[in-house]
């Protein structure tokens, strides 16, 4: 079951000038920054209310996020909702119609297993769907 919107993901280019600029608009400080190796990004999040800003900065000129900026510039990348257990809302949903980018979930930021729906089968948007580690 999904059970809030985790985070809204962000793509930056220069982590340097996006992360003060968001300090200054949330009027809060980054709450936790972190490489994420197998996705080639670093993070840094910031917590509002019950949910989470993220940005992500590619490690990578090949990165994802770097084609991604490259493509369609900086911004709004994607929604994460927190699941209760993925597996089964990942078996929901593909019984809905509905595709993965990846077939399984694996390791993500913030202490999170993840999986992405493709946006072609979501209405334009990239849809993460996240669960905490035990």
């Amino acid at each position: 079951m999904i059970l809030k919107i985790e985070h809204l993901g962000f793509a930056v280019a220069d982590a340097t000038l996006a992360v003060p600029l968001f300090e200054k608009l949330l009027g809060t400080n980054v709450s936790k920054s972190e490489e994420v190796v197998s996705e080639k990004v670093r993070t840094w999040f910031f917590r509002v209310g019950e949910s989470q800003v993220e940005l992500l900065e590619s490690l990578d000129p090949e990165g994802v996020i770097s084609k991604y900026i490259s493509k369609r510039g900086e911004g709004m990348h994607h929604v994460a909702f927190l699941c209760d257990d993925i597996e089964t809302e990942m078996i929901r949903l593909q019984s809905e119609g509905f595709e993965f980018i990846n077939p399984a979930p694996k390791d993500g930021a913030d202490n999170k297993r993840i999986v992405f729906l493709h946006p072609k089968s979501t209405g334009g948007v990239l849809v993460e769907l996240c669960q905490e580690k035990p």
